[in-house]
């Protein structure tokens, strides 16, 4: 069974050649083009967006020298991701939910982790758009919906 990353086009342009590719947590499909008919509370693991060469020099300036994201340019038919119910259907059993928050905080610590050693010569271009973009998608989706709004409430009633 093949459990790697498929090759996808670009989430921009759909050039099916790509140089990049980033990952987001499943939360910030929401900020995404075409993104309301998906359960992203559903998403298995991390969300893969890949860039052409010329989409890449024009995400890296919007992150990097301009202070935004791309996500809402971006066509969620285009990411890479895996559903739980996709993994259910394929093996015949049931899955148990994704934990989006512990998901979350582990991207959110390894993106402040390349973002404070930002100047350190193993961090590449490609490590701070990421970083970058996961950072400012879950601060913009945190002002929209409060932190983790929907898995705390949730959670509330089990104490």
């Amino acid at each position: 069974m093949f459990t790697g990353r498929t090759n996808r086009p670009c989430c921009l342009c759909d050039d099916p050649e790509t140089v990049t590719r980033i990952a987001i947590p499943p939360r910030a499909v929401t900020l995404m083009r075409n993104a309301d008919p998906i359960a992203w509370r559903d998403i298995v693991g991390d969300v893969t967006l890949q860039f052409c060469a010329s989409d890449w020099r024009l995400v890296s300036e919007l992150v990097l020298e301009l202070g935004t994201h791309p996500l809402s340019r971006c066509n969620v038919a285009r990411a890479d991701f895996s559903l739980r119910e996709d993994f259910e259907a394929y093996l015949n059993t049931t899955r148990d939910e994704p934990d989006q928050p512990e998901q979350e905080r582990r991207l959110l610590e390894d993106a402040t982790d390349v973002i404070a050693n930002a100047d350190d010569p193993m961090v590449e271009r490609r490590d701070l758009v990421e970083a970058y973009v996961v950072v400012r998608a879950l601060d913009e989706l945190d002002e929209r919906d409060g932190p983790h709004e929907q898995v705390a409430g949730e959670d509330a009633g089990r104490h």
